[in-house]
């Protein structure tokens, strides 16, 4: 039985993460009172009790709670932005390559990905991989999220029965360019250069779509439309991220489709001149816990796919 403690479980992610466990019989949770569940000892009690602590925290707190391990068998799984660039942490996207894998299977210390970091990575990394995008390049990318991406309070005003005007309409955020994803968006795809990021949140609860447009006659000579949608056709082949020739309905893409789901869709649009790369998940499924249970089953050497909700597309 395999001992967890999941240090934040009252916010957004964490208590979905508790939701998705309490089922697992493989699973014994650890878990403390609303008296304790902020109080150092306790914590430290718990983390070192675990084999797999979760933390769902802000960074500094996530980095606190690093701090009170004191042995070497707990995995911590850390969920926050604090530890994603951590050059001792590994990078919890195990589809962009064996290495990320490897990684995965081995470390005692592990970062969960951002949401919107996710997509940009799994659409820009395999292209520089294969020399076809420069590490030079300047991009960009749009990304459309659900309203649950901004954890408890979000979903109350969206949800709420006196909210806002503006929130009927869809809001773009971020616009100082300083948004917390693009360290790990610039350090996963091998890119010199951040990208010009255009995050809005829209109303609905969850899912995300992730875009980024390219001119053909930026990348390698000689690189064609099919060239692009082989990449991602080779690389993506599980059922967690899968590359796939068409995601649209009547020449639309909804960006809430695969809301409720753990998996990732990615595919190609446009012609030989211009295209846009498109990635299709849930923020809080690939984006968040979904994407965290699986570090956990690759951790404990079981099936990466294990207790996921898998959608078709």
């Amino acid at each position: 039985m395999t001992k967890v403690f999941i240090d934040g479980s009252a916010g957004t992610t964490g208590l979905r993460i508790f939701d998705r466990l309490s089922t697992r019989k493989d699973i014994e949770l650890i878990t403390l009172s609303d008296d304790l569940r902020k109080d150092p000892a306790a914590r430290k009690k718990a983390i070192n009790s675990a084999d797999i602590a979760f933390l769902c925290l802000p960074d500094v707190a996530a980095k606190e709670s690093v701090s009170l391990v004191e042995n070497d068998n707990t995995v911590i799984i850390d969920t926050s932005t604090a530890h994603r660039t951590n050059e001792d942490f590994a990078y919890g996207f195990a589809e962009l390559s064996d290495e990320f894998m490897s990684k995965l299977k081995v470390s005692k210390r592990i970062a969960v990905p951002g949401c919107h970091a996710s997509g940009f990575i799994a659409l820009v990394y395999p292209l520089v991989k294969a020399g076809v995008l420069s590490e030079d390049a300047f991009v960009s990318a749009f990304s459309v999220t659900g309203y649950s991406g901004g954890g408890k309070q979000m979903i109350a005003d969206y949800e709420g029965e006196n909210r806002a005007e503006a929130l009927s309409s869809p809001r773009q955020y971020g616009i100082a360019q300083s948004h917390k994803h693009i360290p790990e968006m610039v350090k996963f795809t091998g890119l010199n250069n951040a990208p010009v990021f255009s995050p809005v949140v829209a109303d609905f609860y969850s899912g995300m779509q992730v875009t980024v447009p390219l001119n053909i006659k930026e990348l390698k000579d000689g690189t064609t439309f099919e060239d692009i949608k082989n990449i991602y056709r080779n690389l993506y082949t599980t059922s967690i991220v899968k590359y796939v020739d068409f995601l649209d309905d009547g020449g639309f893409v909804a960006s809430n489709k695969l809301s409720g789901a753990d998996n990732m869709a990615i595919t190609v649009c446009g012609n030989d001149e211009r295209v846009i790369l498109v990635a299709l998940y849930d923020n809080l499924g690939k984006g968040a816990s979904g994407a965290a249970i699986e570090c956990m089953n690759i951790s404990l050497g079981l099936e990466p796919t294990f207790g996921l909700d898998i959608k078709e597309v």
